[in-house]
C-alpha cells in the first residue's frame, strides 16, 4: 500500500543546504526526521497534504515544486523577510509578485538558492479547496424541544430560561412546541431528561441550572454527577441535549453569564440544539448538505 510521497532534490552545496533548511523552517514548514549518515544528510519538510499531479498542457508554474497556502501574503511576506536577512535588497530580487494565474489561483515564485525554484499558491475564491462540513442549521421550525430548568438558583435560571425561549421563538419554533419541566435543582436535572428523551417526543433537550460554589460543599461532586447524566443520557437516548447548567464561584458571575455582562448561556444553549437537531436529521439523511 502506497504510504507517501517524498520529493529528494540536491542542494547543490553543504551551504545551500543550510541556507533552504533555514528558509523553509522560516516559512513555517513542520520538520520531519531527515537524516544524517556518513556522506549525506537530509533535512525533512512535513506539509498536510501531498499531491503528485501530472500535466498535459499548460504548465501551471515555471516551478517544479507547488506549494499550497492558506495565507499567501503571508507567506510571501516571511519568504521576502528571509531573503533580505540573508543578502539585503540583492536577495529580494529573486523573489516574484504575487500574480493571477490562468487557472484562478495566486501565485509567486521563489528562488532561496539558485537553481532551487519554489512556487507557492492559494486559491482565488477562500473557499475552493477547502473541505466541504457538515453542519446543521440554525432554523427551528417544525423542531419540538424540552427545556429542563432547576429552580434552585431562580433568579439567575429564570434568565436563562428567558434566554432559551427567545433564542427558539426568533429561530422559528412555534411556543407551543416548547415543553418546561421545572425540577427542584441541579441534581434532579439528568433524571428528568432521561425520562423526557426515553417519551420519544421532543428532538431536543435543553438543560439549565446554576451551581454556585459557595452554596454546598459538594459542589464539584454534584457538578460532575449533573454532566454525566445529562451526557449519558443523550448518548443513550440519541437525543441531542444541550448544556446549560452554569458553574459559578458567586452569584455575581452567574448573573453576569445569564444576560447581564457576558451574554445568556441559555440562549446559547438553546442555539446549539437547534443546530444539533438540523445536523442530526442530516446525518440520518445521508450526509445531504
Amino acid at each position: 500500500m502506497i504510504k507517501g510521497i517524498s520529493f529528494l532534490r540536491p542542494a547543490g552545496s553543504a551551504a545551500g543546504y543550510e541556507r533552504l533548511a533555514s528558509f523553509f523552517a522560516a516559512l513555517g514548514f513542520a520538520p520531519g526526521k531527515g537524516w544524517h549518515e556518513e556522506g549525506s544528510r537530509g533535512a525533512s519538510f512535513l506539509a498536510p497534504l501531498g499531491n503528485l499531479e501530472i500535466v498535459d498542457g499548460r504548465f501551471p508554474s515555471n516551478a517544479d515544486v507547488l506549494i499550497e497556502v492558506t495565507s499567501l501574503d503571508s507567506i510571501h511576506q516571511a519568504a521576502e523577510a528571509w531573503l533580505r536577512s540573508q543578502g539585503g535588497d540583492g536577495a529580494v530580487a529573486s523573489l516574484s509578485a504575487v500574480t493571477e494565474t490562468h487557472w484562478k489561483s495566486r501565485l509567486f515564485t521563489v528562488e532561496p538558492e539558485p537553481g532551487f525554484r519554489v512556487s507557492f499558491w492559494a486559491w482565488s475564491d477562500p473557499v475552493k479547496g477547502k473541505a466541504v462540513a457538515l453542519e446543521g442549521d440554525l432554523s427551528a421550525a417544525g423542531m419540538k424541544f424540552a427545556i429542563i430548568v432547576a429552580r434552585w438558583n431562580a433568579v439567575v435560571t429564570d434568565r436563562l430560561l428567558d434566554g432559551s425561549l427567545d433564542a427558539l421563538v426568533r429561530s422559528g419554533a412555534d411556543r407551543s412546541d416548547v415543553e418546561i419541566v421545572r425540577v427542584p435543582g441541579a441534581w434532579e436535572i439528568p433524571a428528568a431528561a432521561r425520562a423526557c428523551a426515553d417519551r420519544g417526543r421532543v428532538d431536543a433537550i435543553i438543560t439549565l441550572g446554576c451551581l454556585l460554589r459557595g452554596e454546598t460543599a459538594h459542589y464539584e461532586a454534584i457538578y460532575n454527577e449533573v454532566a454525566r447524566g445529562i451526557g449519558q443520557s443523550q448518548q443513550e437516548t440519541g437525543i441531542p441535549h444541550s448544556f446549560g447548567v452554569l458553574t459559578c464561584e458567586n452569584l455575581e458571575q452567574a448573573l453576569d453569564r445569564a444576560g447581564i455582562k457576558a451574554g445568556n448561556k441559555g440562549f446559547e444553549a438553546a442555539i446549539a440544539a437547534i443546530e444539533m437537531v438540523s445536523l442530526r436529521k442530516k446525518i440520518q439523511q445521508g450526509g445531504s448538505a
